[in-house]
């Protein structure tokens, strides 16, 4: 693993609703190329493709 990689626990990329046997992924999908969008203050923005998608708050 290299220095700018990150390691997320699963409980904070996934939102798990044992109740109901759910489990949702907290951030968007990329339109682009489908990968998970990270979200910024003011934006949604993708670390593969570069797209973005700013906020209107």
């Amino acid at each position: 693993m290299s220095q700018k990689e990150k390691r997320y626990f699963r409980s904070q990329i996934y939102e798990v609703d044992y109740s109901r046997g759910i489990i949702k992924l907290k951030n968007k999908l990329c339109p682009r190329c489908g990968k998970v969008m990270a979200n910024h203050k003011n934006r949604w923005s993708c670390g593969y493709c570069h797209y973005t998608v700013f906020s209107s708050s």
